[in-house]
């Protein structure tokens, strides 16, 4: 497993409750783009429509050599998923306040995978409390790890 991308905003403005892996319908040079890094998962959100499951606002850049056949950067791709997973998913999106974040893109085994969570949106004052934690338990290790 090689990791491509990873999300860091999202730890920071949602609190994970649960994560799944998913598989990634792609076209064309994506899959090469995304080999070579150039994949973008910031203010990426999934979505549930039709009895599908798609990733929005993910941005895979135009592969180098591509010749002729260059597919939108930005354009919704269906996520791959048991039924019993999507039905799960869809009835914990439908509690308020909870939606679908994809955290990170890896390859394993020569596919692209995505790993996606269901999360529920920090308020301002949660993401601070957060920060002052970290912090605390920083300063913590470093006076445990001098004496």
């Amino acid at each position: 497993m090689k990791l491509i991308a990873e999300n860091r905003k999202a730890y920071h403005d949602f609190e994970i409750t649960e994560k799944l892996e998913a598989g990634i319908v792609l076209v064309g040079s994506e899959i090469k783009s995304i080999k070579e890094g150039r994949i973008n998962l910031k203010d990426s959100y999934c979505l549930i429509k039709n009895g599908e499951l798609f990733l929005l606002g993910a941005h895979i850049s135009t592969y180098k050599k591509t010749s002729s056949f260059a597919p939108d950067q930005t354009r919704t791709r269906k996520l791959l998923v048991h039924k019993t997973e999507l039905l799960k998913l869809e009835r914990k999106t439908k509690i308020k306040g909870l939606s679908l974040i994809p955290l990170k893109v890896y390859i394993d085994r020569g596919l692209a995978k995505i790993e996606i969570a269901i999360a529920k949106g920090k308020r301002e004052f949660e993401k601070r409390d957060a920060i002052k934690d970290r912090v605390i338990r920083r300063e913590i290790e470093r006076s445990l790890k001098d004496n």
